[in-house]
Parts: C-alpha cells; structure tokens; sequence
C-alpha cells in the first residue's frame, strides 16, 4: 500500500485551490508528479519540477475561473515497480489525473497500458526513449520535452560535421541507456563517422567508471559520448578528466546533458561540452521573464528543459481543461488530449509548437556549447547558443516512428 506521506505531499497544493470557494460545484483537478526526489538525477527533476508545475497553474489563472488544481509529488527511486505502485494507489485512491515527468524510460513505458487502462493522462517529460511515440505509443500518453531521436540527432550530427568522426560511447545500462546507444550509433554512422565501441555500467550505483573509461581511452576514439545522465555524467566528466582523456586531445559529448550538470561541474571543467536543450533560461526575453517568476519557488537551482517541459506541458493541458470543463477532463484523459491536439501551443517557456496524433511535442531545440570561465558574466551564465533547429526537423518523422495510432 502507498505510504501515508505520499499522499501528505499532496497538501502543499492548497494554495493552489485557491478558487474553492468559488468552485464548489467543479470537481478537482490532480497533478501529480512522479519524479527522483532522492536519487541521481533529483537536481535534473524532483523539486525544481514540482516548482515549475505550480507556476504553470498559477500562470495559468484557471483557479480564477472557478477550477480547483492540486499538485502532488512522489519519489520513484528509480523502479518501475514502486512507480507502478505509487501510480496505481494515484488513480485508484486519490482521483489523480495526470502524472507527469517520470524520468525513467523503465517507468514511462511501463505506465502506458495503465494510464490507457484507467484513461487518465502521462504527460511525459522527463524520460528519453523516443518509443512512446513509436511502437509503445497511446492515446493517453504525451512526449512533451525531448527523445533519444532529437538528442542524438543534435548532438550526434553536429559533431561529425565538426571533424570528430570516431566515438566510443558509455552508457546506462537501462532502456533509456540503450536506445541512446542505438540512436547515436546510426546517426554517426549516417554522417560517415565510425563508432569504435560501446559499453554499459550498471544503474544505478556505479561510482568508479575507471574501467569503462580506460577502454574509451585505449580506443582512440576522438569523442568519448556518455549516454547516461545526472550524477553519473557528472561523474563520468570528472574522472575522465583524472585519466586524461581531454589532455589527450578527446572530447566529452554529454548526449543527455543540462544546465545544472554544468553548474555541477564548474566551467573549468565543463567547457567546450556541447549540450541539445529545449529550453535555457537565457534564451530570450521569454525564458528570462518565466524563470524570473519560478525563482522564488526555487532558488538554488534554475529549470532545465525537462523543468520547463512540465511548465509548457501543464499550461497547455490547462488551456484543454478550461475548454473541456473539468468534469469532462477527469472523466476522460484522452478527450482533453484531444482537445490538446486541435489547439497550438504556446508558453513562455518552450514558444510555440504542436502535438502530433502519435502524440509527440513539437518546438524548436537548440545546440549550446558551455561557455570558458572568461565569457560567463554570472553564476548561471554557462552557456552559448551554436545552433537551433526548427520543430518540424527537429524530431522523428512521423512516418518512421510505427506508432499504431498514425493511420496511412
């Protein structure tokens, strides 16, 4: 049974309902966050995610119009089987009808059949693997922030262009891990480079990637790409640099790199490193006018694009609900999905884009490179833009993905 304090997280969203007096006749709508909260990627989810959720509605003035929201959290220590547990207890006991984030590729494409079961809504944001609107796709699942597709694509294409034309890649060995491995590998290959090996570590738990890295280091390989992410490819850069693999004339790839890994590591460290994001908070006026309002909530740590991912997504679901009606939106996840696929999007956070029948995302993604310690002009000014590419090219054609849901 799910743990009493799972459901006690929910109470900090009272705030949040502020328009229940108003409301009294309006069911209310769950938000519930299924995040790392205590494990390696919690900088890259947890807190900061829940923050961005919360902005999403209070931006979003639903509450106003007499429609009450809650925003729950919970910590899926990274297994799928405490995740399916918290998710089942979610929609059986406490009437939630969306989870979002779910930073594990395991987790994520393990909740399809039963969010299609209960028809209640993942709004994925936070896991890579680009099945979830591939072969695994559902009506009631969307892929709002990135994919191993677009990642790989990115950074992989960019890289070859630029001379480094041989790679050794190390990886997590888990389902994102993997089809990083296979998505990068056909794209450098694609591009006329070569891949001289591969390796998986294991996940989560590994400390000393010492034997993993002496490999990519015998092999000569001009880039050494982690396919891992958090504090694993915090560790990893660290090390590497201990065995001397950029004094050597290797570069580090960060196929799954944020901003806050570069916080992380300290731009002695990190720079040069090419990162493929949806959002950073410099990006524009935009960005800069969203992440001066979630500061607060905050302060120790600014969003990412998986962060972002939820605000974008949330505000758009909203936007649905506000048109659907509440009662309509939680009896059916997929009649305000598709409410979400007739309407545009557009937020502060990710600009304008659009949802696909296989329901992948579509906005714009951007290429950085960190910056030297000589250019950066405060604590998070760590990055500089190379290249951006337009949504429609960004991600996976529709025709290529074998979603079930796209006809003809």
């Amino acid at each position: 049974m799910l743990q009493r304090r799972q459901f006690l997280l929910g109470a900090a969203a009272a705030p949040l309902a502020a328009g229940a007096a108003r409301a009294q006749g309006n069911p209310t709508i769950r938000l519930a966050v299924l995040g790392d909260f205590s494990g390696p990627y919690r900088h890259l989810s947890g807190p900061t995610a829940v923050a961005c959720v919360r902005q999403a509605v209070m931006d979003s003035g639903i509450t106003a119009r007499g429609i009450n929201v809650e925003v729950l959290q919970a910590d899926h220590q990274q297994k799928p089987d405490i995740g399916m547990g918290i998710t089942r207890e979610w929609f059986d006991r406490a009437g939630v009808d969306v989870v979002l984030e779910v930073n594990n590729s395991s987790i994520a494409l393990a909740l399809n059949g039963l969010c299609r079961e209960k028809d209640r809504i993942h709004l994925n944001t936070g896991a890579v693997t680009a099945e979830l609107t591939g072969k695994s796709c559902s009506p009631n699942t969307v892929h709002w922030t990135y994919d191993t597709y677009m990642l790989c694509r990115s950074s992989g294409i960019a890289t070859v262009r630029a001379g480094a034309d041989t790679f050794f890649i190390i990886g997590a060995d888990m389902a994102f891990g993997h089809q990083m491995e296979r998505d990068l590998t056909n794209f450098v290959k694609a591009e006329g480079g070569r891949v001289l090996g591969t390796i998986r570590h294991p996940f989560p738990g590994t400390m000393d990637f010492s034997p993993f890295l002496l490999q990519a280091s015998q092999s000569r390989a001009k880039v050494v790409a982690f396919a891992n992410g958090g504090s694993d490819f915090i560790t990893c850069v660290k090390q590497s640099h201990e065995f001397g693999l950029v004094r050597r004339g290797q570069k580090l790839l960060g196929t799954v790199g944020f901003v806050n890994d570069v916080k992380a590591l300290g731009l002695e460290m990190a720079q040069g490193l090419l990162l493929t994001e949806s959002f950073y908070w410099d990006l524009n006026e935009r960005t800069r006018a969203f992440t001066k309002r979630v500061l607060p909530l905050t302060p120790d740590n600014y969003p990412n694009q998986t962060h972002a991912g939820n605000y974008s997504a949330v505000t758009h679901y909203l936007k649905a609900v506000a048109e659907l009606g509440p009662a309509r939106a939680k009896e059916s996840g997929r009649a305000a999905i598709e409410v979400m696929q007739r309407m545009p999007s557009d937020d502060d956070a990710f600009g304008a884009g659009r949802l696909r029948p296989d329901g992948r995302h579509l906005h714009d993604v951007h290429l950085f490179e960190t910056k030297k310690p000589t250019e950066s002009q405060g604590p998070w000014d760590l990055l500089k833009l190379v290249q951006t590419t337009p949504a429609e090219e960004a991600f996976r054609p529709l025709s290529e993905g074998g979603c079930p849901l796209v006809r003809g």
